[in-house]
């Protein structure tokens, strides 16, 4: 098991900036058993110049830190383990995860791989309402939560197990308790690879969250394709940002690093500060970054030559980054961001991977692992325009179970030998693929169909713009209309004079069935993990339009007269 695991492992590291070789030799581990936490993350902790290498370090906003080596975390994690068997815990138990970027969120993950029970990872974000769901359509029998949202549960009806993580709470398990369990554990029976190991409840973009089921080797095994994006090694001191209780924690933070023997970096601050973070990266000696657009997009409004030592590996997910922040990060660092593409269903997919030419606007090409097919939506056949799809043919492990209590929704994702991402894509002679948009997103106005994400790659080139989403307006005589919706930057008012600006750019920088013809200054509505709900914004054009009005605040290119035509 571990054997095969490491060889495949080790043949990505070698291979790291030889795409062509990864893609050619590379094949997914296999086996019929598998336990990560025992098999991977125990042996690399019992291996002698591997045990004392730190695996997890978290700096507190005071400036506190806390450091745990491999060894001293799978010590922690077979306590826990055997504590929470006493407890009740389970192979088979669904919990709920509900902790912030604490060092018992990673005890709790490993020690639940270990006993082989099934992690509902949630945010602390959540609401009643929301746990209830987790709680009823997850099938939850236990919870893990920090002390502070243990109220939160007091309307979440069920009969659970309930563990307080911090201080003591009436009528629940003090999780500080485990520190008096036996050490030593022995699971109760081998872990078959395809039992389920973690649940996920995506962010809800357009409709109710789903229920992503993932194995036991679906992600452990699955993020070799995202420790490669990243080009992770053993030793980088890797930070990526990002809550839990989101797929992408647990790409970042979990599997990819430990999978390349390197430290998961934790900067704990509760307001985004870009000078403490980069203060934080240069003490502490961060070489690989990872961040969504949302943060690169702050990062760029600050000044970047503040650090001094910038991360060799730097790559950003979870939307795609737009042309001007990889700019002017490479500017200022020297480095050039690494998009990549991948989903809560999903390991990573298509990425910019180390020592590949970057193309302005791709983000790059299928990843060791993955076949990709775009596949025209009319017709069903593949070709170099359409929603990106895998093959099936020859199974990624990088892929979800299904989609967990829904049997129709898993064989519509994955009808006619493929799994479809419902994202759209574009791929050039070089194989390529530049993102087009979610396939709910992409319109068409005067005939022409319109791609949100290139007008908003263009919007926020202009000083003016932090954030902008780009959706349909409806119109009389074009059907649709391109409106965004913009977030300015700071020292930028919602005036007349930044509309004009703002569209004027937009003229310029744009075909003309391309442009935008109305723009409103408003903040973004968001999922909690921080994506932008475009079907939030279409609905309310259409209830605007539909009433014959146009809201307050509202700048048109009739407007401004030097706009028109």
């Amino acid at each position: 098991m571990t054997a095969s695991f490491r060889a495949a492992r080790d043949f990505l590291l070698d291979h790291r900036e030889d795409y062509a070789a990864a893609r050619s030799g590379f094949a997914w581990p296999r086996p019929a058993e598998f336990n990560w936490a025992l098999d991977w993350f125990d042996v690399v902790a019992a291996d002698g110049p591997t045990a004392d290498r730190l695996a997890l370090w978290i700096v507190e906003e005071d400036g506190t830190e806390r450091k745990w080596t491999f060894a001293e975390l799978s010590r922690r994690s077979a306590q826990v383990a055997a504590w929470l068997r006493a407890r009740g815990v389970a192979r088979g138990d669904r919990l709920v995860l509900m902790l912030g970027n604490q060092g018992e969120l990673w005890e709790t993950i490993l020690a639940a791989i270990k006993l082989g029970a099934v992690v509902i990872p949630a945010s602390t974000l959540l609401g009643p309402a929301d746990l209830r769901d987790r709680i009823d359509r997850g099938g939850a029998r236990h919870v893990v939560v920090r002390s502070a949202d243990a109220a939160k549960f007091d309307d979440v009806p069920g009969d659970y197990t309930r563990i307080a993580v911090g201080e003591p709470v009436d009528g629940w398990l003090n999780y500080a308790d485990s520190a008096d369990a036996p050490t030593d554990f022995m699971p109760d029976s081998p872990t078959k690879s395809d039992d389920t190991l973690l649940l996920y409840f995506t962010s809800g973009t357009t409709a109710q969250p789903k229920l992503v089921e993932h194995s036991h080797i679906s992600y452990p095994v699955g993020h070799l394709s995202t420790m490669y994006w990243i080009g992770l090694e053993p030793g980088d001191v890797h930070l990526n940002i990002s809550s839990p209780g989101w797929a992408k924690h647990a790409w970042s933070n979990v599997f990819a690093p430990w999978n390349a023997e390197a430290t998961v970096f934790i900067y704990n601050y509760t307001r985004f500060d870009a000078a403490a973070l980069m203060a934080q990266m240069d003490r502490c000696g961060v070489t690989s970054f990872c961040a969504p657009p949302t943060v690169w997009r702050m990062l760029i409004q600050s000044d970047l030559t503040r650090l001094e030592t910038p991360p060799t590996k730097v790559v950003g997910a979870g939307e795609p980054l737009n042309p001007e922040v990889i700019e002017q990060v490479s500017r200022a660092w020297g480095v050039t961001i690494r998009d990549g593409f991948g989903q809560t269903e999903t390991s990573v997919q298509v990425a910019n991977t180390p020592g590949q030419p970057v193309k302005p606007g791709s983000m790059g090409r299928p990843l060791p692992g993955f076949t990709i097919d775009l596949v025209d939506p009319a017709t069903g056949e593949p070709g170099d325009e359409g929603e990106i799809c895998v093959a099936l043919a020859d199974r990624p492990v990088g892929l979800m179970t299904g989609y967990a209590n829904d049997g129709d929704r898993t064989a519509d994702a994955m009808r006619d030998g493929r799994y479809h991402t419902g994202d759209v894509g574009s791929r050039d002679a070089d194989g390529y693929i530049t993102y087009v948009g979610r396939a709910d997103d992409v319109f068409k106005a005067s005939d022409y169909r319109i791609s949100p994400f290139e007008l908003e790659s263009v919007l926020i080139e202009h000083p003016a713009v932090a954030e902008a989403a780009v959706v349909p307006s409806p119109d009389p005589i074009r059907l649709a209309v391109p409106k965004a919706y913009v977030v300015l930057a700071a020292g930028h008012g919602p005036d007349a004079d930044t509309a004009r600006s703002i569209l004027a750019f937009a003229r310029e920088h744009l075909a003309p069935y391309k442009r935008i013809r109305r723009l409103e200054f408003a903040d973004l509505p968001k999922t909690i993990s921080g994506k932008i709900r475009r079907v939030e914004l279409r609905g309310r054009e259409h209830e605007i339009r539909g009433g014959g009005a146009s809201p307050a605040g509202e700048f048109t290119e009739d407007d401004f007269p030097e706009l028109r035509g």
